[in-house]
């Protein structure tokens, strides 16, 4: 098993330090490989996303992947951003299925900002495709109108577009997904508005069909936004487009409690994966030592789970973190009241020991 760690900015680096620190005591045979990326690589090499960063995430079973960002490269052109590494190792890794799980923990009912009884229990699967639609669609960028309101003016474009093999293939992921859980599945689009989505409803309906024994219903983006902070225990898992699932995985966060819990998995389809926390670099905080790791640590269990095939090992991963809870520990995310307040170092501490003392049950 090869993995490649790519922590990124900010926070990345010392986040991923502890997944590592995590991933160390598991007593598993594997090969770790570090690189740059984001605005780290910029500074080193250029460019966010290095051909020798790309090449060794596409020799690895799987990523481990911090974050990027910095608002001191924002005035940098569009292609040498550090977001753009991201985007670039999705497309040239083909990783066209991002899986978003927001699960309220018992022990963080109390962090949420929704009242306890919306959110206890809460286990939502957001399943994004990562590929398409608006990010990715072209023709792209700026131009003089010709027609329109204002004939003459300067004026900003992208191209929302989907084929159908790529709605076939998230949809069959969503479906397949949901045949382990609840058997239910929301398509979140805006048919009543947009053709890509009126195409995108009328495919996953079809392809629902090979599904009888999965529930399927259509849901406005508009009113699933509202239907997450309403009612979010009536969603399982949620398959949706490009931009639509990153507004609506950062707002189902949040009903967790903290951004700072939710991990996420991006796969192709060989489960090649890359694996990070949804949240970004955080530049504010970088340094501090107050990050929350458990997202990137969750993260890490995904990847064990889904590119690395050793389910065992991410249940012990889980566990620990749910004891870890269990015993009062909160970074300052997450803390509140009667809580013990700890730091990104103690909190991967505490991880590692939940773990290698095996007196963890999950």
């Amino acid at each position: 098993m090869k993995i490649a760690v790519l922590p990124g900015d900010g926070i990345g680096t010392e986040i991923v330090a502890e997944a590592l620190r995590v991933l160390e005591v598991l007593d598993l045979s594997f090969e770790t490989e570090s690189a740059l990326v984001g605005g780290a690589a910029y500074e080193a090499h250029g460019h966010p996303l290095p051909e020798s960063t790309l090449k060794l995430a596409k020799e690895a079973d799987a990523v481990l992947f911090g974050a990027v960002g910095d608002w001191k490269y924002d005035k940098l052109e569009r292609s040498l951003r550090p977001e753009q590494a991201i985007l670039g190792l999705r497309k040239n890794l083909g990783l066209f299925a991002n899986f978003r799980p927001a699960i309220c923990y018992e022990q963080l009912v109390d962090a949420s900002s929704l009242k306890p009884e919306l959110i206890a229990g809460l286990d939502i699967l957001i399943i994004r495709e990562l590929t398409g639609d608006i990010y990715f669609g072209q023709p792209r960028g700026r131009r003089t109108a010709v027609d329109g309101h204002f004939p003459g003016a300067e004026e900003a474009f992208d191209t929302m577009r989907y084929s159908r093999p790529e709605v076939e293939r998230i949809a069959h992921v969503a479906f397949q997904a949901a045949r382990k859980r609840s058997k239910r599945v929301t398509s979140v689009d805006k048919a009543n508005v947009l053709e890509t989505f009126q195409f995108w409803k009328d495919i996953v309906t079809e392809v629902g069909k090979e599904y009888p024994d999965v529930e399927l219903d259509h849901m406005y983006v508009d009113n699933a936004a509202m239907q997450l902070v309403k009612a979010p225990k009536k969603f399982d898992v949620v398959v949706t487009g490009n931009m639509f699932g990153d507004i609506l995985s950062d707002e189902a966060a949040m009903l967790t409690g903290s951004i700072g819990m939710l991990p996420s998995a991006s796969l192709n389809s060989s489960n090649q994966g890359l694996y990070e926390p949804s949240h970004g670099s955080a530049p504010d905080i970088a340094g501090k030592g107050v990050a929350n790791p458990l997202a990137t640590i969750l993260s890490a269990a995904m990847m064990l789970r889904f590119s690395l095939n050793q389910p065992e090992a991410a249940d012990r991963i889980e566990s620990a973190v749910k004891h870890v809870l269990a015993q009062g520990l909160r970074t300052a995310d997450i803390w509140s009241a009667g809580t013990t307040k700890v730091g990104t170092r103690e909190m991967g501490d505490a991880v590692v020991a939940a773990i290698t003392k095996k007196t963890i049950t999950g």
